[in-house]
């Protein structure tokens, strides 16, 4: 063997060791992707649509918990002792509360509704029977423990404590109020008033915190005996949003305000139109009634409370005046939502009452009147009276959120268009077009729309971050000349960085299309990190600290840089392949149960490649822990848990593809269908055949992508119980036909090409710059050769970039999604830059 010398050894190791460091590397060490060669072509002596400053806004819903402990600064949790079962089965009067006493005075608390009452909106009121006792300087009374971990508190910071109160002591009756840690130790001096007469009254302080605190506690006790009654317990931070007195929490108003929005859409959402359709009335105070914007206007203890949607209380102390001064505030314009009287969100009821969708109606005049009238007006001078004498200015409204009865529900809102058109001919009326991105309802909606001549028809979907990679041009063919479009609601179903990827990658096609897309706005907007009820979101919060989501951060970004007209452009894509669909086959329930039987899957070459009539048991399916009741009942496997949701059992091979399934499926008792899956990659990757889905009033198939749906094809079918149905789905290739005992269903080809590599290029006339947006969501670095059409003032360019792994979540502690400023050089008329993998990047150019 020949020998190697020692010198000639090391030469080596150092040209391997120089090789591997030259080399692309990831931020954990492995070895990155190849760049991918792209090209954009900027054309900016051609004409695009111009953008409005309202293209993009937010849209606020009392979900989350974003009002009451959120955006709402009130640091007490239930203030006015309203709280019931009627909110939330695990809530009771005292929820909050707790009985405290010192230096041995003793009593006791209840709740109570009587002709002692605040106010016939604000009935419950604490009544504590005092029985005196104890040293001097003693106490009893309640203490509350806040929103979320408890009351949150800064070092040095002041906060007005306010309480109303009436007591039958003719000397009246000492009351003390005092900030306090979990454990009792006092964070603050007392604040001591006395309570005089047996006349409501409302009494004031100031508390000021000695240290920081996240699980404080307000006490409120009192000296003596007697009865002394107490309502509205409120304690607010003296620092909130504008400096306004019982106003907004300032850390989530100014992360709202960074967004600069052009639009802010409120109260909801499916707050608007679900529950109760009547008024505010003393007998059915307690009963859950969609939004209502009289409800929530005028002195905090005089407005009504109510049952949040959402499963929890609403104050109403941040209310229709709050949200039109905060739209005012932020520059956003305002666009309220009022109920048509059909509700939505799964609910399907119609109120066929002709007296009260006429008062809605007139309820919905005195709100543009309450907007916009003069202060000689009835409405103008309530608002006047509440503190802003000028107009809010109000131009635009949307009637109804998300109605499933597209009939039902127009008939409806032309009866609301014709009023206010006839009295308020300068006010925008919005439709919508129902609860998701197509459809039957979807389509009909859009059909009533445009007939009817509406001006713009609001759209809502959320869907998997695939779909949006997906449906970049899906308004590129829509109708110029039939109503603008409001998405006023969308999001891919997840909070990483690969959501906001995927929502930017479709921006582009928002802001290409911006002659038809007038106004867009993701949702939800809020959300505590503690108590939720629906991810994604885009701001979090908890009772100190407040952060931007992975999407906040490309909202920010596409809001702050938005541009006032498109710059025709376009780009070469990524290279794809067309795989066949591939995956195992599945049989599913969901709140049902049912009986499948004869399952037999066969090649399309008529080769049998699964053939169980479950003689021989179920061994040739796997179940996951948990996911419902499964067994062999009467030669056919059998689910029979009616509660039980996506049960999903899998068989075959996840490298299948053309081939047919059939199976016979028979729905013994429940809710819904049958679910009946192919292409099974995994549990989260998949397509179903929902039939019978949604409270069996549709069918559809659904694409899983990582967990997340989207609806390929739906049609109204339902499903019998006791009924044994055919069932049979033929895959070939990305083509997918259906039969219901032989008869065609429905197909669909699934070819939509997930294009990672997007872009859009706008015009700043502020500055004159060119502004090239581009989202490279693959793996793989994006060379582009880009020419802009025009040279450029200069030989640089201002770059912000967001760039992170597509995994990456921004939380409390850790925020990897972060906008970097930098400078690029080498700019020309024609140069070449590279965008980073999993990246979105806003170039900002003068040209000459």
């Amino acid at each position: 063997m020949t020998s190697i010398r020692p010198r000639l050894v090391l030469a080596l190791a150092a040209a391997l060791v120089g090789t591997l460091l030259a080399a692309p590397t990831r931020a954990d060490g492995t070895p990155a992707a190849d760049p991918v060669d792209h090209t954009l072509t900027v054309h900016p002596g051609r004409a695009g649509p111009a953008i409005d400053r309202t293209m993009y806004g937010v849209f606020f819903e009392d979900i989350n918990n974003a009002a009451d402990g959120g955006l709402y600064a009130e640091l007490v949790r239930n203030r006015s002792f309203e709280f019931s079962t009627t909110d939330n089965r695990a809530y009771t009067p005292l929820t909050a509360w707790r009985e405290t006493s010192h230096g041995g005075a003793t009593g006791t608390v209840r709740v109570v509704d009587d002709a002692h009452r605040l106010n016939e909106r604000n009935r419950a009121h604490a009544r504590l029977d005092l029985s005196g006792g104890g040293a001097p300087g003693s106490g009893y009374g309640l203490v509350n423990t806040g929103h979320g971990p408890g009351v949150a508190l800064r070092a040095g910071a002041r906060y007005d404590f306010s309480v109303w109160a009436r007591t039958d002591q003719r000397r009246g009756t000492r009351l003390t109020a005092r900030l306090q840690d979990a454990a009792g130790a006092a964070l603050s001096e007392p604040l001591t008033l006395t309570v005089r007469g047996d006349r409501w009254a409302k009494y004031t302080g100031t508390l000021t915190a000695r240290a920081a605190a996240s699980g404080a506690r307000l006490a409120v006790t009192a000296q003596g005996t007697g009865v002394l009654r107490l309502d509205m317990v409120s304690l607010f931070p003296r620092d909130t949003y504008k400096g306004r007195p019982g106003g907004l929490r300032k850390d989530l108003a100014e992360k709202i305000a960074a967004l600069r929005p052009g639009f802010l859409r409120f109260p909801g959402g499916c707050l608007v139109n679900t529950g109760s359709h009547q008024a505010y009335e003393a007998p059915n105070w307690e009963r859950a009634r969609s939004y209502q914007w009289k409800d929530t206007i005028g002195p905090v203890e005089q407005r009504a409370v109510n049952a949040n949607f959402w499963g929890y209380h609403q104050s109403y102390g941040l209310g229709y005046y709050e949200y039109f001064q905060f739209a005012e505030d932020i520059g956003a314009m305002p666009l309220p939502v009022v109920p048509a009287l059909v509700t939505g969100c799964g609910q399907n009821r119609v109120t066929d009452d002709p007296a009260l969708l006429r008062r809605h109606i007139q309820d919905t005049l005195d709100l543009i009147e309450f907007a916009n009238g003069p202060v000689t007006s009835p409405w103008g001078r309530k608002r006047a009276e509440m503190g802003h004498p000028r107009p809010f200015g109000l131009t635009h409204l949307a009637v109804g959120n998300e109605e499933n009865l597209p009939d039902a529900y127009f008939e409806r809102f032309q009866q609301f268009r014709a009023a206010i058109e006839a009295k308020h001919p300068d006010v925008t009326v919005v439709g919508n077009s129902g609860p998701d991105d197509s459809g039957t309802t979807f389509d009909r909606l859009w059909r009533l729309n445009r007939d009817a001549g509406v001006a713009m028809v609001d759209e809502h979907y959320y869907n998997g971050p695939q779909w949006f990679l997906e449906n970049n041009e899906r308004y590129d063919a829509y109708d110029r000349g039939g109503p603008d479009v409001f998405l006023g609601e969308y999001a891919s179903r997840g909070d990483r960085f690969s959501n906001a990827l995927a929502e930017a990658a479709f921006m582009t096609g928002l802001e290409r299309n911006a002659d038809v897309v007038k106004m867009a706005s993701y949702a939800p907007l809020l959300a505590d990190v503690g108590e939720n009820q629906w991810r994604p979101d885009m701001i979090w919060f908890d009772s100190t600290r407040s952060w931007g989501s992975t999407s906040y951060e490309v909202q920010k970004l596409f809001m702050n840089n938005t541009g006032d007209r498109v710059v025709p452009s376009e780009a070469t894509g990524t290279p794809q392949s067309a795989a066949p669909i591939t995956g195992a086959v599945g049989l599913s329930t969901w709140a049902t149960s049912a009986a499948y039987d004869d399952v037999r899957v066969t090649g399309a070459d008529g080769t049998t490649l699964l053939a169980d009539d479950f003689s021989a048991g179920d061994g040739r399916w796997t179940r996951a822990a948990g996911r419902g009741t499964w067994s062999v009942r009467d030669g056919a496997l059998v689910q029979s848990d009616e509660t039980a949701q996506d049960t999903l059992v899998t068989a075959g091979d996840p490298s299948w593809h053309d081939y047919d399934l059939r199976v016979k499926a028979t729905k013994k008792a429940g809710s819904e269908g049958f679910l009946v899956a192919f292409g099974v990659r995994d549990t989260g990757n998949l397509h179903w055949w929902n039939l019978g889905g949604w409270n069996n009033t549709r069918s559809a198939v659904e694409k899983a992508v990582d967990g997340a749906k989207e609806t390929l094809v739906e049609d109204t079918t339902t499903v019998e119980t006791g009924r044994t149905y055919d069932l049979h789905v033929q895959v070939r290739g990305r083509q997918v036909t259906l039969y219901v005992d032989g008869q065609r269903w429905g197909g669909f080809t699934d070819d939509n090409r997930a294009e990672p590599f997007r872009q859009v290029v706008t015009r700043d006339a502020a500055t004159g710059e060119l502004v090239v947006k581009v989202v490279n969501a693959q793996a793989a670095p994006a060379r582009t050769r880009i020419d802009l059409g025009a040279d450029p003032a200069s030989g640089t360019a201002r770059a912000t970039t967001l760039s992170a792994a597509p995994d990456a979540v921004n939380t409390a502690d850790d925020q990897p999604v972060r906008p970097v400023a930098s400078t690029v050089t080498g700019v020309a008329r024609t140069f070449t830059h590279t965008f980073p993998p999993h990246s979105v990047t806003f170039l900002r150019i003068a040209t000459r």
